[in-house]
């Protein structure tokens, strides 16, 4: 995509064939500052340099939008988790562990997308092609519980949903700690990478999933 350049208040313009692009830049750069609840369909089209009649040529409406923003979203949240994720190699544990740093990571460099993914408020019944996408994220996690469940004696395996949940529920509200880039942000005396490998080796070895350090 390409901006054209102006001036103070000049508009800003997109070639031919990416309006959508247009839109989704414009849409990301408004959520960075007001949240995904903090603009309309309109200030989109603005925010885009486009009449406000535009986005209807791809979008029925300002969810409509969003969920394409967070469908894409937890589309490269898939890929980056079954990246670091590895199959699974060298071992489960070591993989594990880059599959929560990737988690923290995606959050960090990609706030705007983060916060169209899980705070937009958007009915799932109403977008599938959103939960799908989310399903797909979430995979990687039971997958990888799976694993290390797997190393467990068969009577001491705990079920490998429940492990996702509560690994997934530990690593998106260390996300959401340290997700405020300004002054309101509560100080926290641990890195958000340090204080997750604390939670998540308290987690397993509390289960019995041994190190392989």
């Amino acid at each position: 995509m390409a901006w054209q350049k102006g001036g103070p208040g000049a508009r800003r313009g997109y070639h031919h064939g990416n309006l959508r692009e247009a839109l989704i830049a414009a849409a990301l750069e408004l959520i960075s500052k007001k949240g995904p609840a903090g603009f309309t369909f309109a200030d989109a089209a603005r925010a885009a340099g486009v009449s406000p009649a535009a986005p209807y040529r791809h979008y029925r409406d300002r969810d409509a939008l969003l969920a394409d923003i967070a469908r894409r979203g937890f589309d490269a949240f898939a890929d980056a988790l079954a990246k670091a994720w590895n199959d699974g190699k060298p071992t489960p544990r070591a993989a594990f562990e880059r599959v929560g740093r990737a988690y923290l990571d995606f959050a960090a460099k990609e706030p705007a997308q983060f916060s169209a993914m899980f705070e937009s408020g958007l009915p799932m019944g109403d977008h599938p092609e959103v939960r799908e996408a989310g399903e797909r994220a979430f995979a990687v996690l039971r997958q990888a519980c799976d694993a290390l469940a797997a190393t467990l004696p068969p009577a001491k395996r705990p079920p490998s949903l429940m492990m996702a949940l509560h690994i997934w529920s530990l690593s998106h509200g260390i996300a959401a700690l340290f997700s405020r880039g300004d002054a309101a942000r509560r100080p926290i005396p641990m890195s958000a990478e340090d204080l997750l490998e604390a939670a998540v080796l308290i987690y397993l070895d509390g289960l019995g999933v041994t190190s392989d350090k």
